[in-house]
């Protein structure tokens, strides 16, 4: 009876170490899983932030009082700006 009883808490506690490894994988899976998100969100946002960015820098040439001429100089300038920093950006996030 006794020996019984000891058999059954034996595969109890085998069943429930084997639940605990499992729970463990998917825990780890998971942080995995947190973490790359977390990347990502944070690329997403300084993407954001960049085009936030972009669009005030043009905003201000747009509204800056001066000359046509000198406004499309200025514009084309800033733009070519933002391309070199948006390559150095993919350069530097590869």
């Amino acid at each position: 009876m006794i020996h019984d009883e000891l058999q059954k808490l034996e595969k109890l506690a085998h069943k429930i170490q084997a639940k605990l490894q499992e729970v463990k994988a998917q825990n780890e899976e998971l942080r995995v899983q947190n973490s790359a998100l977390s990347s990502e969100l944070q690329e997403k946002e300084q993407e954001i932030e960049h085009f936030k960015n972009k669009i005030k820098i043009s905003n201000i040439v747009d509204n800056r009082t001066v000359n046509p001429e000198d406004s499309t100089e200025m514009k084309d300038l800033i733009d070519n700006y933002i391309k070199e920093i948006d390559q150095l950006i993919t350069y530097l996030s590869d």
